[in-house]
């Protein structure tokens, strides 16, 4: 039988999911995320009631400012991270971050979108994620930061420009990422370079995260032909004892490589034109137990 919640945290829970999605965008990190939305219930639990008007609208304020003193200290802890620093990867077919039915909901949660976000101060970042991801006007996002609306205008036009791409993010249809995927992944377990250089933009980007806790390129490899060198030397490594299946990796197909009943890695993938422009691969053990979760819940 199950015990139903008390009201408080009945009306709590019917926030999480978006307050969540909310505080992944700003923090790029699935467990601080959590955190974040943990010790906003602390306050809700402990607030006058009296004075909340809008608990939507007060708990997206306090989830954005609580996300907003993380990420100050995340900045630094990032410049000592060793080698790339990636965002945490989250599995977004069930709906983790929310409904993803179009190619624009999809690109705001990318791997592309969560690294370009990384250019952004904290402020700009809050604008642009309340603006883009959550629709809210400048007045909005004024009251939430407790800033100017010029002000807010001013940041948001900053963010856009820090973060514009030469050319569209948008990936292909998800059969046809699919098939990108696992004829990528055949290929690099067979060591074809043939098939490699089919599937790899000529400026790709490859990008580990192993954060010092496992083996890893310490710096990205680009160029064709560095990455095909660098697949065809780990081949033993794709062919070996790991497996591997697909899954939806920040809205878009990607790969979570196991060894045994240990998750030891999780790719996202950039495609463009029917080649593949960037791989994510993070491997930091830290940053594999949300996604572990998701795949295999307890």
């Amino acid at each position: 039988m199950t015990v139903p919640l008390p009201p408080l945290a009945a009306e709590f829970e019917s926030h999480r999911p978006r307050l969540f999605g909310l505080a992944y965008r700003l923090l790029g990190s699935a467990h601080e995320a959590e955190d974040a939305v943990q010790d906003a219930y602390l306050r809700f639990s402990g607030a006058d009631r009296a004075a909340i008007g809008h608990p939507g609208a007060w708990l997206a304020k306090t989830v954005t400012n609580l996300c907003l003193t993380r990420l100050t200290s995340a900045r630094a802890r990032h410049e000592d991270y060793r080698g790339p620093w990636l965002p945490e990867p989250v599995l977004t077919s069930d709906g983790t971050l929310g409904p993803l039915e179009s190619a624009e909901q999809r690109d705001e949660v990318s791997m592309a979108m969560l690294v370009l976000l990384e250019r952004l101060t904290p402020t700009e970042r809050a604008v642009y994620v309340l603006r883009e991801a959550f629709g809210h006007s400048h007045r909005e996002i004024a009251d939430v930061l407790s800033l100017s609306e010029a002000n807010c205008r001013q940041l948001y036009r900053r963010a856009v420009a820090r973060v514009a791409a030469p050319e569209g993010r948008f990936e292909p249809a998800r059969e046809r990422q699919e098939q990108l995927v696992t004829t990528f992944l055949a290929a690099a377990r067979e060591g074809d370079v043939a098939g490699l250089e089919q599937l790899l933009a000529e400026d790709v980007v490859w990008w580990s995260d192993g954060g010092g806790k496992v083996s890893a390129a310490l710096r990205p490899v680009e160029g064709r032909d560095k990455v095909m060198r660098f697949l065809v030397g780990g081949a033993e490594r794709f062919a070996a004892d790991w497996t591997y299946t697909v899954v939806e990796v920040n809205g878009a197909s990607g790969l979570a490589a196991w060894v045994g009943e240990v998750l030891v890695g999780v790719a996202a993938f950039g495609l463009r034109d029917g080649v593949i422009t960037d791989v994510w691969a993070a491997m930091n053990p830290d940053k594999l137990g949300f996604v572990r979760r998701q795949l295999v819940p307890s």
